[in-house]
């Protein structure tokens, strides 16, 4: 093998390296968004009483709004107007939401009991983290290929080093990184998980005691 194809493919193999890292962190910065709207969704639809069209409706909707919010704040900290950052979020991001949301509730349907399990219920944080995982790997090879044309995240990627020098009033914008996100929502539904399992742990005892 000779020292230039040697060479291309070394760099063939850090372009791939790249694009698939990318991809990576472009699904779970989509994922994060989406995650909180569906939770929160679900939380409200399941306080207030909604059915269930209504309440995965609401999930739908809050996951569109959080995911586009997540992307245009950088976006605003570097500079951007409001019309431009979000000009650049739809076109970026509404793909990856629209493919996990699909699956996401997809899973969340074929579960049996998943939707109207309840908050205090194992089986609809058990369904939530299967959902939100297997959306994850429906979303990273769309992600994928729009990286590799130049679209989704590549449209936001050029802007996101310009943020860290943000002046005046756009300094105050928050930073949200990815991995914090994730590891803050992962607890969360982790501390929902626990929480609905010692719920069904002492309730068969409360019951004995007051029988």
């Amino acid at each position: 093998m000779d020292h230039q194809h040697m060479e291309h493919t070394q760099e063939h193999g850090t372009s791939h390296g790249s694009s698939a890292a990318m991809a990576v962190s472009a699904t779970l910065h989509c994922l994060t968004g989406c995650a909180i709207g569906e939770i929160l969704g679900l939380m409200i639809g399941t306080a207030i009483g909604l059915g269930t069209g209504w309440t995965i409706a609401l999930a739908v909707g809050l996951a569109f709004l959080f995911g586009y919010l997540l992307s245009t704040l950088p976006l605003l900290k570097a500079g951007l107007g409001i019309g431009a950052a979000l000009s650049v979020v739809l076109a970026a991001d509404t793909l990856s939401i629209a493919t996990m949301e699909v699956v996401d509730n997809l899973v969340m349907a074929v579960i049996p009991g998943a939707m109207e399990a309840g908050l205090v219920n194992p089986v609809f944080w058990a369904s939530m983290m299967l959902a939100l995982t297997v959306a994850f790997f429906a979303a990273y090879p769309v992600n994928r290929y729009l990286l590799a044309r130049g679209k989704g995240h590549a449209l936001t990627h050029e802007f996101h080093g310009q943020a860290s020098e943000a002046a005046g009033l756009r300094r105050f914008i928050p930073a949200l990184p990815t991995p914090v996100l994730v590891a803050a929502i992962t607890a969360f539904m982790i501390g929902g998980l626990v929480v609905s399992v010692a719920a069904e742990i002492t309730e068969p005892e409360v019951a004995v005691v007051g029988h």
